[in-house]
């Protein structure tokens, strides 16, 4: 039998072995989890919301203890861990709040007496999640579809499961039925014959472009809805007449955040060049400031990886491209599961960390002769997740809001998630949306009425 393993990144120690289920015990949650559905579909929106809203209390009477296991479990720092506990509360409050307008139905004027518009659930939907954000990345899946009347499974990353049994906890003790949420402690070897079930409905999937498309390969082939969120690379674009100051700090967060190990995390600088030297040197002394260490330590600002494997991989990254001729600023070595912070100037397309998405804590510098060489620039890749420009040009901005090929343009702040804007990304990036209205009605059966 497979062992689904939890590794402490700091201590480097096991913190627990997991049996993944059984062929028999998956295929007894799917049923269950169709047979809750029949009956949690007809529940009102309000016994919905107040459980949902129940949920969020408990996140939030619960949020240091929760975020303890996020942190032992892959390393995040403490605070942002708690951070991410307080959001995830929100989008429960939000979905709870708003739910029932946004699926109401919507009346539409044709040749009959009546015709609308209805929005219903469509039954168990499986959601495949990452490590990296292992209870945002859930909830914001999980507040919506359960709030629309669908039951959820989710198949977590194989090293949080402890945060994939509080999570289904959290949902028990809220007084959601049993089988409305159920985690499934399984490997990635086990996700296509949870497809290829009948009794699953849809999928979603945050991940890597590859893990994506295997995903939505078997979907198709099943004729089931899919939506991905996959990686990004997105650019960090800084004109001549941007408030550097600005620029500089919001920079540190979109870059560093979870240590870098973000989809939508600012991973290639694009730097107008009348202002390039200027604000490498800000950042330059901003990465000096950082202290690594453990991430249960408040006074720790950067945090390890989530593996020795992770941070070869970005190892490799940076030393493939600066043998392609980037210049190593400041950083650039790895112990165990720390990368240090690290700035590498002169890349160009074709260098890894400019092609590629870079899941760690480097800042892939490139010049750019103006404005429209930056927008270039930026939109030369294969993932599409997001933009952010600072200028104090408003013709700048608009140039990038039209032009980007993007599925988020930001302008003078860094890409974020909201549960009131919607979320995803184009190209190599993805495709449906989560969060916000659009999000809502991703899994559920857009029913159009005509009565004569």
């Amino acid at each position: 039998m497979n062992h689904l393993k939890s590794i402490d990144p700091f201590t480097l120690q096991e913190i627990s072995s997991l049996t993944e289920l059984s062929d028999v015990e998956i295929g007894q949650k799917i049923v269950y989890s169709g047979e809750q559905f029949n009956v949690y579909r007809k529940k009102s929106f309000a016994l919905r919301k107040e459980r949902m809203m129940n949920v969020a209390a408990i996140l939030k009477d619960r949020k240091k203890a929760l975020a303890r296991t996020i942190t032992s479990e892959m390393g995040k720092l403490i605070v942002e861990a708690e951070a991410e506990v307080e959001k995830c509360a929100w989008v429960c409050e939000y979905y709870a709040d708003h739910a029932e307008v946004f699926l109401s139905e919507r009346m539409i004027g044709s040749d009959a007496k009546r015709s609308s518009v209805v929005y219903q659930p469509i039954g168990p939907v499986l959601a495949v999640m990452p490590w990296n954000f292992p209870f945002w990345q859930v909830f914001r899946f999980a507040a919506p579809a359960l709030m629309a009347g669908n039951t959820a499974l989710l198949k977590h990353a194989s090293n949080v499961q402890g945060c994939a049994a509080v999570i289904e906890e959290v949902f028990y003790d809220a007084g959601f039925e049993f089988h409305v949420f159920q985690n499934l402690a399984i490997s990635s070897s086990k996700v296509q014959q949870v497809i290829e079930h009948p009794g699953v409905k849809a999928v979603t999937l945050t991940g890597s472009a590859s893990a994506g498309a295997a995903v939505a390969a078997a979907a198709g082939r099943h004729i089931k809805k899919s939506v991905l969120e996959l990686g990004g690379s997105n650019a960090f674009v800084v004109l001549k007449d941007a408030d550097l100051e600005k620029a500089a700090d919001t920079a540190m967060t979109a870059r560093l955040i979870n240590a870098g190990q973000s989809c939508i995390a600012a991973k290639r600088f694009i730097l107008e060049k009348d202002i390039h030297d200027t604000f490498v040197e800000m950042l330059k002394e901003r990465v000096a400031q950082l202290k690594q260490g453990d991430p249960s330590d408040r006074n720790t600002t950067l945090a390890p990886l989530v593996s020795e494997v992770q941070a070869d991989e970005i190892a490799g990254q940076v030393d493939d491209s600066i043998q392609a001729g980037a210049t190593l600023l400041t950083g650039g070595r790895k112990k165990k599961t720390f990368y240090e912070a690290t700035i590498l100037t002169g890349v160009q397309p074709g260098m890894p960390v400019f092609d590629e998405e870079t899941f760690g804590p480097v800042f892939a510098v490139t010049a750019a002769d103006d404005r429209e060489h930056a927008l270039a620039l930026s939109n030369q890749s294969e993932f599409g997740l997001g933009v952010q420009v600072f200028t104090q040009s408003e013709a700048s901005a608009e140039l990038f809001i039209h032009e980007a090929n993007e599925g988020a343009v930001f302008v003078n702040g860094l890409v974020k998630s909201d549960p009131r804007l919607p979320f995803g990304g184009v190209k190599t990036s993805g495709y449906g949306r989560e969060l916000s209205e659009e999000g809502i009605r991703e899994f559920v059966n857009v029913k159009t009425i005509w009565k004569g």
